[in-house]
């Protein structure tokens, strides 16, 4: 028996007056998510306890960390992602080339979501090339589109101890943090969170980081093109998530007896698969279109003769919730269902099978943001008895006979389907 676990980021969201009190999901035509649906079973997730999780501790849940546990800041996990070698002591931190007007103003936290990575990655050289820290060093590297990775190392030891620069997150319960639905625009000087040496160190030298790009960066040539074509400048860098360590977690494939493998689209995803020791399946950089899908479909197939469990993480529902764009949304995921779900089920044997769907947390359209709201999931394949219910989506499967579930309990419950 195999397993396939996919997650769609960001897929669940709220009703939407324009589509009728529906949500994207609901309102989408999804033959083969509805076909899974009431031949398998249906749930929701509780994904943190009700607060608005990021995609880091929220991929950890669904995996099966407790991220309270585990969780030492999503700058390191982005970093084993892109290859950058980490060691204890220094700070890494998840980065966005944002818009601002003077260096603080925030016009957009994501300069328009329009920056190419061969944009991102020319900012990022002339960064590493200009910007001096005083009594530190640093790797700056741009990864996908406007998201960056920054690594700072010093002679003592930095400290995760420090707030963002990124006024959308803040460090939440123990030390796992929070997306905000509010926030005021403007980038915000890193305080530390503790009267240490190295936390004060740490939130000076990302301050000045910080100020030094604006300089660098606001007549960039790559800025005056963009300027030149009616979009926003990438001039400032925004921070989140510092971590200061690596997170111990156990090797997922010893834990349950099978060999797992990650296909995903963003580093995030692809360093907790590599921490979490999965055999990391290779994709090219995602266009978010449906060529994206017919790849995951044949590298999911083949991958499938090697290992005994497929985990894939769909980055485009997300991006749309994140726009407030629900027509683009729903489109998203009507794509999806055509291009990987259905051919997917063509190509593999069910009663051989499991497939178990989710998301990692709601982005409603409404917000344009992540909420703590809990978010569908299903299973099918197998050997799992059928609900009936005609149609996956948040309210249909909130009558699901799987209940409301942590998390965490997720990854058990598959396990628990294969050995039937």
């Amino acid at each position: 028996m195999k397993a396939i676990l996919i997650v769609l980021d960001g897929m669940a969201d709220r009703p939407v007056a324009e589509l009728g009190g529906k949500t994207p999901l609901e309102a989408a035509s999804t033959p083969a998510l509805d076909f899974m649906a009431k031949n398998g079973a249906c749930g929701t997730l509780d994904v943190l306890g009700g607060i608005a999780p990021e995609s880091d501790s929220a991929v950890l849940s669904i995996l099966g960390y407790d991220p309270y546990r585990y969780y030492t800041g999503r700058g390191p996990l982005e970093a084993v992602g892109i290859g950058i070698r980490m060691k204890p002591g220094m700070l890494a931190l998840r980065c966005n080339f944002a818009t601002t007007s003077n260096g603080t103003e925030l016009l957009d936290r994501r300069a328009g979501r329009t920056l190419t990575s061969k944009e991102a990655a020319e900012i990022a050289y002339t960064i590493n090339r200009k910007v001096k820290l005083k009594g530190a060093k640093f790797v700056f590297k741009a990864s996908v589109a406007h998201r960056a990775v920054l690594l700072i190392k010093a002679p003592s030891p930095l400290s995760a101890k420090i707030t963002n620069t990124d006024p959308a997150y803040a460090v939440g319960k123990g030390g796992v943090p929070e997306a905000l639905a509010k926030f005021e625009k403007r980038v915000i000087d890193s305080e530390p969170l503790e009267e240490t040496g190295p936390a004060g160190l740490s939130a000076r030298l990302l301050n000045e980081f910080t100020s030094q790009c604006y300089n660098a960066l606001r007549n960039h040539p790559v800025n005056k093109k963009r300027a030149a074509k009616g979009l926003l400048p990438a001039n400032t860098i925004i921070s989140r998530d510092a971590g200061d360590k690596l997170p111990e977690l156990y090797d997922i494939s010893k834990r349950y007896g099978k060999k797992f493998a990650i296909l995903a689209d963003m580093p995030l995803e692809e360093g907790i698969g590599r921490l979490s020791r999965m055999a990391i399946v290779k994709l090219p950089l995602p266009t978010f279109g449906k060529e994206d899908h017919k790849i995951r479909v044949l590298k999911t197939i083949a991958s499938l003769k090697k290992y005994d469990c497929i985990y894939i993480h769909i980055k485009g529902p997300d991006l749309f919730g994140h726009d407030g764009d629900f027509m683009g949304k729903k489109n998203c995921i009507e794509e999806i269902d055509k291009y990987l779900f259905a051919p997917l089920l063509k190509k593999i044997d069910l009663k051989k099978t499991i497939i178990a769907v989710t998301a990692d947390h709601a982005t409603p359209c409404s917000m344009k943001g992540h909420s703590g709201d809990a978010v569908p999931f299903l299973v099918s394949g197998g050997k799992t008895d059928a609900d009936g219910i005609s149609q996956f989506s948040e309210r249909k499967s909130a009558s699901g006979r799987l209940g409301n579930i942590k998390a965490t309990e997720l990854m058990p419950l598959i396990m628990g389907y294969l050995k039937k």
